[in-house]
């Protein structure tokens, strides 16, 4: 003879009810914490804010992560052509701390940095420090020209339509892993610090500041 199915109990019904509203609220709470980025980045380590067994990340506030400077290592070949057309190599570069920030004209978030971007750029270039965007997922170079402009960045920008610079960033490191996201190099050339997710003045400083101290 076959089992009857069991019939469930008021009480059961309740419970169930209760767990599905805690699940549905755990989602909503995952999904607004991803949607503070625009979306995924050319690779991921799936470390979260940069925490990975063996990789030398310390793990930070605000999505953020560093490495120690006997930890680090070099960072990829990241050249070629800016949005205006003109040749760009990061290792150029060397000697000086190097801010990468991903970026999409289209992002939200990129677009709430940007004004705080520009002044820190300005403000430290004295100090030894270059900025360099990589425009990312704007396959007509006019949607990241008319972003530049509106609002005023001084500094180049890398075109990545792509993804195939960012990709170049080997898992188990401080890769990019959400739009915006920003990599900070330390003057030997590897990466030092990154932040997923949008960045404001302070916590860029916070970033630049060690390294532009470090011999």
């Amino acid at each position: 003879m076959s089992a009857r199915p069991a019939r469930r109990s008021p009480a059961g019904t309740r419970r169930t009810g209760r767990s599905r509203t805690v699940l549905l609220a755990a989602v909503a709470t995952v999904g607004a914490s991803v949607l503070s980025a625009c979306g995924p980045g050319g690779s991921s380590d799936g470390s979260g804010s940069g925490s990975s067994s063996g990789a030398g990340f310390v793990p930070g506030k605000d999505r953020m992560a560093t490495v120690p400077a006997a930890d680090r290592k070099a960072a990829p070949d990241l050249s070629g052509t800016t949005t205006r057309g003109k040749p760009l190599d990061i290792a150029d570069h060397k000697g000086k701390v190097v801010v990468l920030n991903v970026w999409s004209s289209t992002c939200g978030p990129c677009i709430a940095e940007a004004p705080g971007f520009a002044k820190v750029a300005k403000s430290t270039r004295g100090q030894g420090v270059r900025f360099v965007g990589i425009n990312t997922e704007d396959t007509d170079t006019a949607q990241a020209l008319a972003f530049e402009e509106r609002h005023k960045v001084p500094y180049p920008s890398l075109s990545d339509p792509s993804g195939k610079l960012l990709l170049r960033f080997p898992k188990g490191t401080l890769n990019p892993q959400f739009i915006p996201a920003t990599i900070v190099l330390d003057k030997k050339g590897r990466p030092a610090a990154r932040a997923v997710g949008p960045v404001d003045e302070g916590a860029l400083r916070e970033m630049i500041d060690p390294l532009v101290r470090e011999k």
